[in-house]
């Protein structure tokens, strides 16, 4: 996820950089035609030819804005990369010329409107061609490309969405080619031997480029999603259960990208910003509550007002989770003597109602789920998220399936579709892990926002707590 973050983030520092100096280019060029006479400076001088720094250093930051909402920046430059520079290089102006236009009307405008936004657009869209061509011709060498390989004969077919994935300044490189059943010379194994070949060779996208039968496309699913592998399939009918497919492209190519949209990019910078604004404001306004029941805390019964624990995070990463501590001091290490009163009949579900290690005012934090507000700190620093799975026991690998462990592959949450749908009422093991899949497999910046609202209600009506 890093490599792959970094990809994109560097992708979109090159043509940002690129697209602002297109249009420092091509105000340059408009200064030294107007100094010839040949364009009145007059005419671009509420837009390209301002007088004025700031105006001008507006209009920059107007086109990079216009530029990121059209998509002119997305890595699937190849899809109507011209229509969308156009309509990018047709919004930016409109804030500078707006004015103008209600004082002095819309025909007095029309004139440096079109030469500002057609200059624009030839300008960034010659850049973006001259890069192509450098990166083509000059300096083809896929820097920093993560490792792809196709599962598929070798054919014309697959030939060509080996050109699309491994276009120069994409996204990978192929390093060779899976044969579907019998092993082909040259290839670096069979659908068997996937795992294997993901593990050696740090494999981060598997393009399926023929037609598996359904038990080789499961099997294959399931191993680049425990992975963390992307999977790209060409843009055909194709419906596979447990995923939803988003239609890619890799330069000219359609694919259908099969897996778990909390792992992009887009959805890791999303959710931080925010868990970052979001706990920031609550741990804020909280604060002299944190206070008061911290106070409590110590008062209700001997031992520090905060608990802390080991847990797992993504990929299985150790952290110290804060909560308010609501059993008496201690209390962890009698876990196992009370194991008989454990309501689940499971251990990784460890749930007694009316624990007697609990707290008089312990009772009180649980049932208002107080006892969680630390965990805003945990969020705030990055080893949790608002919302997402609970915190993972890393003692309870050991009794875990392989599909279990699709839960790591996102920041556990102070609150998820668990907490929201009973809490302690879901009292089956697979069924919490059926909640977390759906969350992370149906991840979306709104259900996140669904979720911390139905939270609010979940908590007030207590549903589940003890």
């Amino acid at each position: 996820m890093r490599r792959h973050t970094k990809r994109v983030a560097t992708r979109f520092a090159v043509l940002l950089a690129g697209d602002m100096g297109a249009i420092l280019a091509v105000r340059l060029l408009l200064e030294f035609f107007a100094f010839a006479g040949l364009v009145s400076a007059s005419m671009l001088a509420p837009t390209l030819l301002t007088g004025d720094p700031w105006r001008f250093a507006a209009l920059m930051l107007s086109f990079a804005g216009s530029l990121f909402i059209t998509g002119s920046q997305s890595r699937h430059r190849a899809l109507n990369e011209s229509v969308r520079l156009a309509v990018a290089a047709a919004l930016a102006p409109i804030p500078f010329l707006l004015r103008p236009a209600l004082v002095d009307g819309f025909r007095a405008v029309a004139e440096p409107y079109a030469l500002t936004a057609v200059t624009a657009w030839l300008g960034i869209l010659l850049v973006r061609r001259l890069t192509e061509l450098t990166l083509l011709h000059v300096w083809p060498r896929q820097e920093g490309a993560a490792s792809a390989v196709l599962i598929g004969n070798r054919n014309e077919s697959t030939a060509r969405f080996e050109r699309a994935i491994a276009a120069p300044g994409g996204d990978f490189r192929v390093i060779g080619h899976i044969s579907p059943d019998r092993q082909e010379a040259g290839a670096l194994g069979k659908v068997q031997d996937l795992a294997d070949i993901i593990e050696v060779h740090d494999v981060e996208a598997v393009v399926v480029c023929d037609e598996l039968r359904s038990d080789q496309m499961r099997r294959v699913l399931a191993i680049c999603l425990q992975a963390g592998c992307q999977i790209l399939y060409p843009a055909r009918a194709v419906h596979v259960a447990g995923v939803r497919p988003t239609l890619v492209w890799h330069h000219d190519q359609p694919f259908f990208e099969l897996g778990s949209p909390v792992l992009k990019a887009k959805a890791l910078i999303s959710k931080r910003i925010l868990d970052v604004i979001g706990s920031a404001f609550l741990l804020l306004i909280s604060a002299p509550l944190l206070l008061v029941l911290g106070i409590a805390i110590r008062i209700d019964s001997p031992g520090p007002a905060l608990f802390r624990q080991e847990r797992a995070g993504m990929g299985g990463r150790r952290f110290r989770m804060l909560k308010f501590r609501t059993m008496r001091d201690g209390a962890d290490a009698e876990k196992e003597q009370l194991a008989h009163l454990n309501g689940t009949g499971d251990r990784r579900l460890f749930k007694i109602r009316g624990d007697p290690r609990v707290t008089k005012l312990g009772g009180f934090l649980r049932r208002w789920s107080l006892d969680e507000l630390p965990q805003l700190w945990n969020v705030l620093i990055g080893e949790m998220s608002l919302v997402g799975p609970r915190p993972f026991f890393e003692s309870d690998f050991d009794s875990y399936e392989d599909h279990h462990f699709r839960r790591l592959d996102a920041k556990p949450g102070i609150t998820g579709l668990w907490q929201v749908s009973g809490r302690s009422a879901v009292l089956d093991f697979e069924d919490v892990i059926y909640l977390d899949r759906q969350y992370i497999e149906q991840w979306s910046f709104w259900l996140d926002v669904s979720i911390l609202f139905r939270t609010i209600s979940a908590v007030l009506r207590r549903t589940g707590a003890y």
